[in-house]
C-alpha cells in the first residue's frame, strides 16, 4: 500500500482502574487459594483478558449452580443483583466482590430509591450484566418500588408511571454521555418531579475516552478501537466516530484484522475501550507496519491517576 501512514494513538486509552482492580482480584485469589477459581461471568469484556485467566486456573460460569460447594466465587466488574448474592449464600460459596466502585455507587443510589419507595428508571442496554446487576438491587416482589428500563427516548415516551409519583433514575457507567444527556432530558420533560445522580451516571474513564475519540474525528480518516464486541464502553467509542461521519471499527485482535481498511487512508488513529490491554494495541501497530511504512505519535489527553483499593481477598 506503499504510502506512509500516520498512526496517532488516543490518551487516555485502554484499562481503567476498575478493570485493573477487577484482574487483580482474580489473579489474586488464583494465588492464594490455587486453581480453579470460579468467576461469575467474564470479569470484564476482553476475550485476551479471559483467555489469560483461563490459563492461569480462572473458570468462568453464568450458573452458580455449577461451582462446587465451598469455593469461593468472584462477582464481575459488571455487579450482579441481590438475587445472585442470595444464590451464592444458598449454595454455600465464598463470594469475593470485583464489582467495580462506580458500579456499587449507583447499587447504592438504586438502594437508596428503593428504600424512600421510590419508582426507578435504569438508562441502559437490555441484557447487558451491568444492567441486570443494577435492576437487581431492587425486589419488586417485595417493594413498593419498581425499576423500568430505557434504552432511548421512545422507550421514555412509552413509560408508564403516574407523573405524581415518586420517580428517580440511574444510568449504566458506560453509555455515551450525549445519548444518555437526550434520555435525561426527555425523562425531565415527561416527569418534571424526577430527581437523579447529582453528577451523570457515566464514568470517569468512559467519559475520558469518548472526549479523546472527540477531538482526534476531525483530522483523521479511520478510526480503530481496540476492544471485544460485548464491551459496551468500547461499542460507544465507535459508534461516537461514526456519527461524527469518520469511518470506524471495532478489532478483537489482530486476528481479525482486515488490512484493505488501511487503503486510502493516510491518517488512522487508534483507540483502545477500558477492558482491552495495551499488548493488543502494540500488536496492531505492529500488523499495520506490514503492509505499510507507520509513523506513530502519542496525542496528549487527561492523565488519569485513579486507583481503586483491593478488597481483603
Amino acid at each position: 500500500m506503499g504510502n506512509m501512514l500516520q498512526v496517532a494513538l488516543a490518551n487516555p486509552r485502554g484499562f481503567c482502574a476498575g478493570v485493573e482492580r477487577a484482574i487483580l482480584i482474580v489473579e489474586g485469589a488464583l494465588e492464594k487459594y490455587g486453581a480453579p477459581i470460579y468467576v461469575r461471568h467474564e470479569v470484564v469484556h476482553n476475550k485476551f483478558v479471559i483467555k489469560s485467566l483461563e490459563k492461569k486456573g480462572a473458570i468462568f460460569i453464568e450458573d452458580l449452580k455449577k461451582v462446587p460447594r465451598g469455593s469461593h466465587i468472584i462477582f464481575s466488574a459488571h455487579g450482579v443483583s441481590k438475587l445472585i448474592k442470595s444464590e451464592a449464600q444458598d449454595f454455600n460459596l465464598i463470594p469475593i466482590d470485583a464489582t467495580c466502585p462506580l458500579v456499587t455507587k449507583v447499587h447504592n443510589q438504586v438502594n437508596k430509591l428503593g428504600d424512600k419507595e421510590f419508582n426507578i428508571v435504569m438508562i441502559g442496554h437490555k441484557g447487558h450484566p451491568e444492567v441486570e446487576g443494577t435492576m437487581g438491587q431492587v425486589d419488586t416482589k417485595n417493594s413498593n418500588s419498581k425499576i423500568f428500563l430505557v434504552e432511548n427516548i421512545n422507550d421514555v415516551e412509552n413509560l408508564q408511571i403516574h407523573k405524581s409519583e415518586k420517580i428517580g433514575f440511574v444510568s449504566q457507567t458506560t453509555l455515551s454521555m450525549d445519548d444518555t444527556a437526550s434520555i435525561i432530558d426527555a425523562l425531565k420533560k415527561k416527569y418534571p418531579k424526577i430527581i437523579g445522580p447529582k453528577n451523570d451516571d457515566i464514568c470517569y474513564a468512559t467519559q475520558n475516552r469518548q472526549d479523546a475519540i472527540r477531538s482526534m474525528v476531525k483530522n483523521h480518516d479511520l478510526i480503530i478501537v481496540v476492544g471485544s464486541n460485548n464491551s459496551s464502553n468500547s461499542n460507544r467509542l465507535v459508534e461516537i466516530a461514526k456519527k461524527e461521519g469518520v469511518e470506524s471499527l471495532l478489532i478483537d485482535d489482530v486476528d481479525t484484522f482486515d488490512p484493505l481498511c488501511l487503503l486510502n487512508k493516510k491518517n488512522i488513529g487508534i483507540s483502545a475501550g477500558a477492558s482491552a490491554p495495551e499488548i493488543l494495541v502494540r500488536n496492531l501497530i505492529e500488523k499495520i507496519k506490514e503492509y505499510s511504512e507507520v509513523s506513530v505519535k502519542e496525542l496528549d489527553g487527561i492523565k488519569e491517576n485513579v486507583i481503586f483499593k483491593l478488597p481483603v481477598i
